[in-house]
């Protein structure tokens, strides 16, 4: 039996008998590749794996309510406008009941939690367990940490009633597109989609408008809709204060 990695860092075994088997390599394992291929009771342990990170992240959500999922760039610092945007939004949050969730990391979803522990508030993290550390804020109150980021990625997706994103890179772009697919799909019933800095997202905006709408044609005038643009905490809590909570699924 063979074994290579795809262009999509799968290791992938090459059986004799010319079946193929792909199996989704783990973060440590990228880092440190096996010497030996998986055998096929290594799958399935992997596989149970994968429902308990599952089965524990949807217990550990139910036991919160009015939930608010924070997004935004880790690298910001506590001086920079979003982390302070951030936390005054997290204040705001925890002192009107709102139980503030982000990704448990640096940056903007540091501000978040800060703000809403500052408060008294819930501050939840939901993090991901890296091969040499695992990166959560000190802000962070409950925490769940994952070992495969697409459990991670499906508990933020269900975990709350409105959505809240500052300026950040791939992976706040990452899951701002997801969820609105969701809805725009009709997966996920419509909830509140907030975009926090005019500055940041209206050229992003305004691309989807003109390239995608207009030229295009691959979305609809009504697809736009599902997002909200504003620049302050303030407008983004007066967005989702009368959000109601919503099922996982």
């Amino acid at each position: 039996m063979q074994m290579f990695k795809d262009q999509d860092n799968h290791t992938t075994h090459e059986h004799s008998e010319g079946g193929v088997c792909r199996i989704p390599l783990t973060t440590d394992e990228a880092v440190h590749p096996p010497a030996e291929p998986p055998k096929m009771n290594d799958i399935t342990w992997r596989i149970f794996r994968i429902m308990a990170e599952f089965v524990e992240g949807f217990q550990f959500l139910s036991e919160f309510k009015n939930e608010v999922t924070i997004f935004g760039s880790a690298r910001s610092k506590p001086g920079n406008r979003w982390y302070k945007e951030a936390r005054k939004f997290g204040n705001i949050l925890a002192e009107n009941g709102f139980t503030v969730i982000t990704g448990g990391g640096p940056g903007v979803m540091e501000g978040a939690n800060r703000g809403a522990m500052e408060k008294g508030g819930e501050s939840i993290g939901l993090n991901i367990q890296l091969p040499m550390e695992q990166r959560i804020n000190e802000y962070v109150k409950r925490g769940r940490g994952f070992h495969y980021f697409f459990t991670r990625k499906v508990m933020l997706a269900a975990s709350a009633q409105a959505y809240v994103y500052f300026p950040g890179g791939f992976g706040t772009l990452d899951e701002l597109f997801e969820m609105v697919t969701l809805i725009q799909t009709g997966k996920m019933q419509p909830i509140p989609i907030v975009l926090v800095g005019r500055d940041f997202w209206k050229p992003m905006i305004k691309w989807v408008e003109t390239t995608l709408l207009e030229k295009e044609k691959t979305v609809s005038a009504k697809d736009i809709k599902i997002l909200q643009v504003v620049d302050t905490a303030e407008e983004a809590f007066d967005l989702i204060k009368d959000s109601t909570e919503r099922s996982f699924f």
